[in-house]
């Protein structure tokens, strides 16, 4: 089991409360949990893969940090935050909260897009249990 997941009512009112909430028209969050349709199932549509039973996640938090930081540099973004979970995880568990503040929808897509992107490519490691 890893850890519980943040509050994301919570995180929103914190990120209202910044001194750059004024500038930020629009708010994303990314959940992202262990599902049980393998993944080369849904990217490929491997056939007869195996249900995915539950996960063993970790990260680099030095390139989680660097991502971060390189997202809040986009046009248009004020508020970049993200929570990862790690060990061994099961089906509904959260794997990923990311909130994503900025002026308006196609910057706050676009960051998303990037963000969730590289931490997906770059910085997390996944395996799936069957």
């Amino acid at each position: 089991m890893g850890e519980k997941a943040p509050s994301v009512d919570l995180w929103l009112q914190e990120a209202k409360a910044e001194k750059n909430a004024a500038k930020c028209g629009m708010y994303l969050v990314h959940n992202s949990v262990v599902r049980q349709t393998a993944r080369a199932m849904v990217r490929e549509g491997a056939e007869g893969t195996l249900p995915v039973k539950g996960m063993h996640f970790c990260y680099d938090a030095k390139k989680v940090k660097e991502t971060v930081e390189k997202t809040k540099r986009l046009p248009g973004i004020y508020h970049v935050r993200v929570w990862l979970n790690e060990g061994e995880l099961a089906l509904g568990e959260d794997l990923m909260l990311v909130l994503i503040g900025g002026d308006i929808r196609p910057h706050v897509v676009d960051a998303l897009q990037f963000l969730v992107g590289a931490l997906k490519q770059e910085c997390v490691f996944e395996i799936e249990r069957t």
